[in-house]
C-alpha cells in the first residue's frame, strides 16, 4: 500500500487553533457491533451529543480485519470520516506518516494526558516522532478464560481454576453433550488464542523473547514446542463450535453450550448485556489461572485531516470527551474494559473486572502484540494460526517451523 504517494495527491493540511467547537456532524467508524460494544460506544456518543454536536455512526459488522481495510481505503481515497477507531499499536502508523491523520498534541497538553493517561504505554503507542496522534479510550487484555458455570454443573465437574483443570475436564463436557471450547471462525481469535496460551503457559520471559525481542530461536525452541502442544489440545477442545463471530462464541458459553472461551476481557460486555452476574453465573480466569501476567492493548481513536474548520473544532471536542472522567467510567463499565485514566472512582466494577485492576496494579501488565509486532506480521500469524485451528491435518511441528520463520523475519 503506497500510502505517502496517495496522500500527496490530497488537499494540504489545514493547521487550526483550538478553540470552542461549533455544532457538526462527525461521522465516526468502528467495528462495535455486538450487544455489550454497541451499549458501550451509545456512551460516547451520547456524551458528544449532549455538546451540541451529533455523533454520526458508522459501525462496520465483522471486526478489525473486516472493518480496517475499508477505513484505510476511504482515507487515502480522499473520503475520510471524521473519527476513526484502530487499536493501540502501529495499525495506523503508515496513515500518520503520510500525513493523513490530525496532530492531536494541542489537544492533549490542554487535557494533561500525559498526567492522567495510565499506563505511559498507552499514550507512546499513539506518539510518533514526539507528536500525539490518537486518543486511547480503554485498556483491554486478552489473556482471560470465561467460563459457564452452569455448564460445568451439568457436566458434574468442578468449575476448573486454571488451564490443566479446564482441558481435563473436556471429556466430561463432551459426555454431558457441550462443547468444551467455544472458539469462533475470525483468523484474530485463533491468533489470540495463542499468543494467550503463549503467555500464560509460557511465562513472561518466553513472551517478551518471542515478541519483543523476536528471537527465531527461541521461537523454534522447545518452550514454544509446548505451547503448540497446549494450542493442539486446545483445536481439539474447539472442534465443533461452528460459529464465526467471537460474541457468537461467548453466547455459546453464556447459554451454558459451551464450558468456556479463551476472549479478551471486551466479552465481559455480553456476559452483563445477558443480565449475568460474575463469580455466580460465570467464571473468569486472568492469565488463564496459570499466570499473573496480561497485555495491556486496546482502542484509540484517529481523526483524519479534514478541509473544514468547524468539523476540526468539533474533532477536538470529541477528542476532550473521549477522555473525559465521567465518560471513561460509563464506556468501560459496559465494554468491560479498563478506564486510562488513573484518577476515576471504580467502586462499581464486578469481580473479573476487580482481578484485571488487581494486575494492572501490581506493574505485571505486558506490552500487546498489537504494539510489538507490525500489521503485516501480525497478519502472516493469522493466517497460520487460522490453518492450524481449522485443520489437525497440520501437526504441531510443522506450525511451530512456519512460526519460528515468522518471528526471525518480524518487523
Amino acid at each position: 500500500m503506497n500510502i505517502r504517494a496517495i496522500a500527496t495527491a490530497l488537499a494540504a493540511t489545514v493547521v487550526l487553533p483550538i478553540g470552542a467547537a461549533q455544532a457538526a456532524d462527525l461521522e465516526v467508524t468502528h467495528w462495535w457491533t455486538s450487544g455489550g460494544e454497541a451499549a458501550a460506544v451509545s456512551e460516547f456518543a451520547k456524551a458528544f451529543d449532549a455538546s451540541g454536536n451529533k455523533w454520526v455512526d458508522g459501525a462496520i459488522a465483522g471486526g478489525g480485519s473486516t472493518a480496517r481495510p475499508i477505513m484505510i481505503s476511504r482515507i487515502t481515497g480522499g473520503d475520510p470520516m471524521a473519527a476513526t477507531q484502530f487499536n493501540h499499536g502501529r495499525q495506523a502508523q503508515e496513515l500518520v506518516e503520510a500525513g493523513l491523520m490530525r496532530d492531536l498534541t494541542a489537544v492533549a497538553e490542554k487535557g494533561n494526558w500525559k498526567d492522567v493517561i495510565k499506563p505511559a504505554s498507552l499514550l507512546d503507542s499513539c506518539t510518533i516522532d514526539g507528536k500525539i496522534y490518537c486518543v486511547p479510550v480503554n485498556i483491554h487484555s486478552w489473556q482471560w478464560l470465561w467460563l459457564s458455570n452452569a455448564a460445568f454443573e451439568k457436566a458434574g465437574v468442578a468449575v476448573p481454576t486454571n488451564w490443566d483443570e479446564f482441558v481435563a475436564a473436556g471429556p466430561k463436557l463432551k459426555e454431558a453433550g457441550i462443547q468444551p471450547l467455544a472458539l469462533g471462525g475470525q483468523a484474530w481469535q485463533a491468533n489470540g488464542l495463542f499468543d494467550t496460551l503463549l503467555l500464560a503457559l509460557g511465562g513472561k520471559d518466553l513472551h517478551e523473547a518471542v515478541y519483543v525481542n523476536k528471537n527465531g530461536e527461541a521461537a523454534a525452541g522447545p518452550d514454544v514446542a509446548k505451547i503448540f502442544a497446549a494450542a493442539a489440545q486446545a483445536r481439539e477442545l474447539s472442534i465443533g463450535t461452528n460459529v464465526q463471530d467471537w460474541n457468537q462464541a461467548t453466547n455459546m458459553v453464556i447459554t451454558a453450550k459451551a464450558g468456556g472461551q479463551v476472549m479478551g476481557d471486551w466479552a465481559q460486555g455480553e456476559f452483563q448485556i445477558a443480565g449475568m452476574q460474575a463469580g455466580k453465573d460465570y467464571s473468569c480466569l486472568p492469565g488463564l489461572g496459570v499466570s499473573d501476567y496480561i497485555t495491556t492493548g486496546g482502542d484509540a481513536f484517529y481523526f483524519p485531516v479534514l478541509d473544514d474548520e468547524e468539523r476540526s473544532k468539533a474533532q477536538d471536542t470529541l477528542a476532550e470527551i473521549l477522555v473525559a472522567p465521567e465518560t471513561q467510567v460509563a464506556f468501560n463499565l459496559k465494554k468491560g474494559s479498563l478506564p486510562i485514566r488513573g484518577d476515576v472512582d471504580l467502586a462499581s466494577v464486578n469481580d473479573c473486572m476487580q482481578k484485571g485492576l488487581d494486575i494492572v496494579s501490581k506493574g505485571n501488565a505486558l506490552t500487546s502484540t498489537d504494539q510489538l509486532l507490525s500489521a503485516d506480521t501480525q497478519k502472516q500469524k493469522e493466517d497460520l494460526m487460522t490453518e492450524f485451528f481449522a485443520s489437525t491435518s497440520m501437526t504441531p511441528e510443522a506450525a511451530q517451523e512456519r512460526f519460528a520463520e515468522i518471528i526471525s523475519s518480524a518487523d
